[in-house]
């Protein structure tokens, strides 16, 4: 079975470049070598954006080679396969780590418990529903990685292949 998604890293200072391909290609067990491009976002920073193929899960153990670094930007998206969710994984250095499950629509879904959890805690005055909902739909990462997206429109993009 094979998954595939796109990884984006947003911002990254130019000596991190190597490590983040080394990592990138830990996981996916083969060489990669990102196209780097200047991000217009920020200056003196980065950016590449590469396709993926490989096995399901493949994002979530990137995300978690790339998480180690404080200041990099990144998405990694899994997109759903036979009998898989998909994921969405962010992280950026004011935020920290942000996951989700992906239905096969494109949704992000949210687990029953969880809902119930913050509804309770809402419900006892100790957090604002609409912020917890907001946090649990990624809107805070989205909101902070949306200027550096937006300066990737047209750079290059590669494919990577896992190792099978």
């Amino acid at each position: 079975m094979s998954a595939r998604g796109v990884l984006y890293v947003h911002s990254a200072q130019p000596a991190l470049c190597p490590h983040i391909e080394w990592a990138v290609a830990g996981v996916l067990g083969v060489p990669v070598d990102l196209t780097w491009t200047p991000q217009p976002a920020a200056p003196n920073v980065v950016r590449a954006q590469a396709e993926w193929e490989g096995r399901p899960g493949i994002a979530a153990a990137i995300a978690s080679s790339l998480m180690g670094w404080q200041r990099i930007r990144f998405e990694i998206t899994e997109d759903a396969s036979s009998g898989v969710d998909g994921s969405r994984h962010a992280y950026t250095p004011t935020l920290g780590a942000f996951s989700a499950v992906i239905g096969a629509a494109g949704d992000i879904m949210v687990p029953e418990d969880r809902l119930r959890a913050v509804m309770l805690t809402a419900s006892q005055g100790r957090c604002v529903l609409e912020d917890e909902l907001d946090r649990m739909l990624g809107k805070p990462w989205d909101e902070e990685l949306e200027p550096f997206r937006y300066a990737g429109d047209g750079a290059p993009v590669r494919w990577l292949h896992a190792a099978v």
